[in-house]
């Protein structure tokens, strides 16, 4: 049995708790634990998840926030960097599965994160178990 962190900016908790669900639901469909901490902010999740590895105690990590688009730039600074961090740590063979949702508005992050509809915490936790047994696979 695997240990995966869900690692939250929590910002919208409705939608948050949502995709939360749909992440544990599919970690413990695998057979696997997992565990939740909360960061201020989809910046913060790649630092946390890079801190949270060096541990040893995670075999996976689980991506979870919601960006909505507003009036400013910002939208476009955190959507790609918190990605762009996401993906450098994948391609150090860390197991990740982004379930950061970067939409328009709040109905596209409702449907998104929704386990009854595009259950996008889910999906993304079903990655980094893909990932995970890739790791395991290939002797990571």
């Amino acid at each position: 049995m695997a240990k995966f962190l869900i690692v939250e900016a929590r910002f919208y908790d409705h939608l948050n708790d949502m995709l939360i669900a749909g992440a544990k639901a599919a970690i413990k469909a695998a057979g696997h634990k997992a565990e939740v901490i909360t960061v201020p902010g989809a910046l913060e999740i790649p630092g946390a998840i890079a801190l949270a590895d060096q541990t040893g105690d995670y075999e996976g990590y689980v991506a979870i926030g919601v960006v909505i688009r507003g009036e400013t730039y910002h939208f476009e600074i955190v959507a790609g960097e918190s990605a762009r961090g996401i993906m450098a740590l994948t391609m150090d063979g860390v197991a990740i599965g982004n379930g950061i949702l970067t939409v328009e508005n709040e109905q596209q992050a409702l449907v998104r994160a929704d386990p009854a509809q595009k259950n996008k915490g889910g999906e993304a936790a079903e990655a980094a178990l893909a990932l995970h047994t890739l790791k395991d696979r290939f002797g990571g």
